[in-house]
């Protein structure tokens, strides 16, 4: 059976590190890359027990193991993962709605991964209605960029109810598009 839960403990924090091990760019083949789809950024542990702090990662778990996650991460710990500084400056440039994201209250998805054994089966969907339901009276946006080679992640993310408000291409060539839920503006 899966439960769904935010994360509590060391365990928990270190099977995210393994479940991400396994999915990203670095380590999938092109044509996992392209069907599966894949993760971009490496934390470590300190930086998820950091995070953790202030707002706990959604993960799923089958009989103790992690097998899907969303990391949740605020603008108080910008500085805190050195490769994710351009996202932050990126959000406190762009608009939504005819107004600064930074004029929002928001929330920033720092990473999706969903066990490739537990695929097509909600999973995804089922963590993010979780994550809003955790997350949707302190905030009224979750935010996240997403490589736009990353057509699995897009479309589960559209699916949900992310929409994209802008693309751009960063100083090494990869595409990223910007991507918000609004909370406030769905049920």
């Amino acid at each position: 059976m899966i439960s769904i839960s935010t994360a509590q403990t060391q365990k928990e924090l270190t099977g995210i590190l393994n479940l991400q091990a396994t999915n990203l760019l670095t380590v999938l083949t092109a044509e996992e890359k392209e069907k599966e789809g894949f993760l971009t950024v490496i934390h470590t542990l300190e930086d998820l027990v950091k995070l953790n702090g202030i707002e706990k990662r959604v993960i799923a778990k089958v009989g103790g193991k992690v097998v899907a996650y969303v990391l949740a991460m605020t603008k108080a710990y910008r500085a805190d993962i050195p490769v994710l500084i351009p996202m932050f400056s990126l959000f406190d440039q762009a608009d939504y709605k005819v107004k600064p994201i930074t004029s929002y209250g928001y929330i920033v998805v720092g990473q999706v991964c969903v066990d490739k054994k537990f695929r097509g089966q909600g999973l995804f969907d089922r963590n993010y209605d979780f994550y809003k339901r955790t997350y949707k009276d302190k905030y009224e946006l979750a935010v996240t960029e997403i490589a736009t080679k990353n057509t699995r992640s897009l479309n589960a993310h559209r699916r949900v109810g992310f929409q994209e408000i802008f693309s751009y291409t960063a100083s090494n060539g990869v595409e990223w598009a910007v991507v918000v839920w609004d909370w406030n503006n769905q049920n």
